[in-house]
């Protein structure tokens, strides 16, 4: 037995002490911060904060893109202080991530009412002036953020409008409350426990081996061309939503999936991405397009595809450009890159 005892310990020893990568260090980090009220309200103190206004993240202006400058806690709490604020407010707030050096980010909308009746909204140009930035619309300052930026205030407003739109037990009809992470809420009445969701979308670019689908919604900005795509109905697996949209929106039907990637996508709520390759069946190419889903869809060229890659600037500057392509940090452009570039993919049954 107490052979045994001593394996077991120095293999305890082991296992506790073994170097970790750094990615396995900041995601048992972040999993502590979520789980641990205490340890959240620590991470703060020296934490990190993005803020926003009405689900709309401070920006500043920097040559041609935008950054988002971050608060430290005592800053936030100064600003809070100028304009009647109690610091309770901070406990509105989101866990977005951190660095390698576990240093926490949170987000904090001070536009959307608290949680707390005591703390209304703040006007946005008084806050604006002091900040020395705007609120902007993240739809149109994405593409003019970096990678780093982009993907966390993404994160940041969709957590940031799931709470408030969740502020409600749909059992009960009491207000939730929500944990220092912002990573669930739960009903003090009957302890159900609300998680944020994201909605499944199949994004798919249609191949007949030599051309590509492309296809636009009235919403598009004018001249702009994307892959098709569509939410998941329940009870379908990911290539049953593929064929379904592929049929409904321009009536072919798929012969071969290729799985390519994934991505969040914060509008017009959270949505997972999934994106694919797909081929139709030789000599079913004739495409009939659902004008209740789209308003023009139609075969381009490898050449016309690779030629609307190249250009340095998405946005069309001359009028006779006919089509251009979602930017650089859309799936929709990775998958059309790969298209041009045929790359090996997964293939997944059909």
């Amino acid at each position: 037995m107490s052979l045994y005892c001593g394996i077991a310990c120095r293999r305890k020893s082991f296992w506790c002490y073994r170097l970790l990568s750094t990615y396995v260090t900041k995601t048992r980090y972040l999993f502590e911060l979520k789980e641990d009220d205490d340890a959240c309200k620590k991470a703060q103190q020296t934490g990190a904060f993005y803020l926003f206004h009405s689900l709309a993240p401070l920006l500043q202006k920097s040559e041609h893109q935008y950054q988002a400058p971050q608060h430290s806690l005592l800053e936030l709490e100064k600003l809070l202080a100028k304009f009647g604020q109690d610091t309770q407010r901070i406990e509105d707030s989101v866990l977005i991530g951190c660095s390698e050096q576990h240093e926490a980010w949170f987000a904090l909308d001070l536009g959307l009412n608290s949680s707390s009746s005591i703390n209304a909204s703040l006007q946005k140009p008084e806050m604006e002036t002091e900040l020395k930035g705007s609120f902007i619309e993240l739809r149109k300052a994405l593409f003019q953020l970096n990678t780093k930026d982009a993907s966390l205030l993404s994160t940041a407003q969709a957590l940031l409008r799931w709470h408030d739109a969740h502020q409600f037990c749909s059992r009960s009809g009491q207000p939730t409350k929500k944990n220092m992470a912002g990573s669930k809420r739960v009903c003090p009445s009957n302890k159900i426990i609300y998680y944020p969701q994201v909605a499944p979308v199949v994004i798919t670019l249609v191949s007949d081996g030599t051309r590509c689908l492309l296809a636009r919604q009235s919403s598009f900005p004018k001249g702009m061309y994307s892959a098709l795509a569509g939410f998941c109905d329940i009870g379908e697996s990911l290539e049953e939503a593929v064929r379904r949209e592929v049929a409904e929106e321009v009536g072919l039907e798929v012969e071969r999936l290729q799985y390519s990637a994934s991505q969040h996508w914060p509008f017009p709520n959270s949505s997972l991405m999934i994106a694919c390759h797909a081929t139709v069946k030789s000599g079913q190419t004739e495409i009939q397009v659902n004008l209740r889903e789209l308003e023009a869809a139609g075969w381009f060229s490898h050449d016309e595809v690779a030629t609307a890659l190249r250009r340095n600037n998405p946005y069309p500057q001359q009028q006779n450009e006919t089509f251009w392509l979602p930017p650089k940090l859309a799936i929709a452009h990775q998958l059309i890159k790969e298209w041009v570039e045929k790359p090996a993919c997964s293939t997944l049954p059909a």
